[in-house]
């Protein structure tokens, strides 16, 4: 079974220049994925899809494959993950006739991955044939079934829970609502060629902790994740 574990890191981010690279509690914020890719019994292999050669050469002195660069045509602030992942999944069958029977993707701008969280990604999927993929969730801090859209001057609610004036019920008495966060996806790849597609139809929950949805963009969040990374003891990662 090829589990291929893909850590997409652009050089052009805004937010915060070199964003992939720069220090995360003493190392480059891109080697934590890339650890974490390395411990987890179940990834048979790690590859970095990046356009830019320092974050490649970082990433490379981390441990990470980088076959080849992404084209700069993927590496816009406007493209989304599907084609750069495509681009990975074809290259690599253009040039080496391989092709993984699941893909891992693997944010670096959310590294707190609690030791066993990619396994047990992985092998959900693995033990429900059915499923086209695995995204990790979490409750949300607001209700969505508080929400609001603006309709004219009026207000009317976001989604409909069939519950009369549900906005005024307590959180107790509305569904439970549950947020992806970027830290682990695990596709089959067939979902990936087949149904084009980085979900497909039947997309399996992994619910975590909401202390881990923390997606780096800013020097707030930046801060957010190093004090949750200690709080989860996750640098045992680079024990492994």
């Amino acid at each position: 079974m090829e589990v291929l574990a893909i850590i997409p890191a652009r050089g052009g981010s805004k937010s915060i220049p070199r964003k992939n690279i720069i220090p995360f509690l003493g190392r480059p914020l891109i080697s934590w994925s890339i650890a974490a890719a390395h411990s987890a019994k179940s990834i048979t292999r790690t590859i970095v899809s990046t356009d830019d050669e320092e974050i490649a050469a970082v990433a490379h002195d981390a441990g990470a494959e980088i076959p080849f660069l992404r084209p700069a045509k993927l590496a816009s602030d406007d493209v989304v993950d599907y084609p750069v992942i495509r681009h990975v999944i074809d290259t690599l069958e253009d040039t080496e006739s391989y092709c993984p029977d699941v893909v891992v993707q693997l944010r670096p701008t959310s590294p707190l991955r609690p030791e066993g969280l990619i396994d047990d990604g992985v092998g959900r999927i693995l033990d429900n044939p059915g499923a086209d993929s695995l995204r990790v969730v979490c409750e949300p801090v607001n209700n969505p079934y508080k929400m609001w859209r603006l309709d004219g001057d009026l207000m009317l609610p976001l989604f409909d829970a069939g519950i009369p004036e549900q906005y005024n019920m307590p959180r107790q008495k509305l569904p439970t609502a549950y947020w992806q966060i970027g830290i682990l996806d695990v596709i089959r790849t067939r979902t990936i060629i087949e149904q084009e597609s980085l979900t497909g139809e039947r997309v399996m929950p992994l619910i975590v902790d909401p202390a881990l949805a923390v997606d780096i963009d800013d020097d707030a969040s930046l801060r957010r994740a190093e004090e949750a990374c200690r709080a989860f003891s996750m640098d045992k990662v680079f024990c492994a």
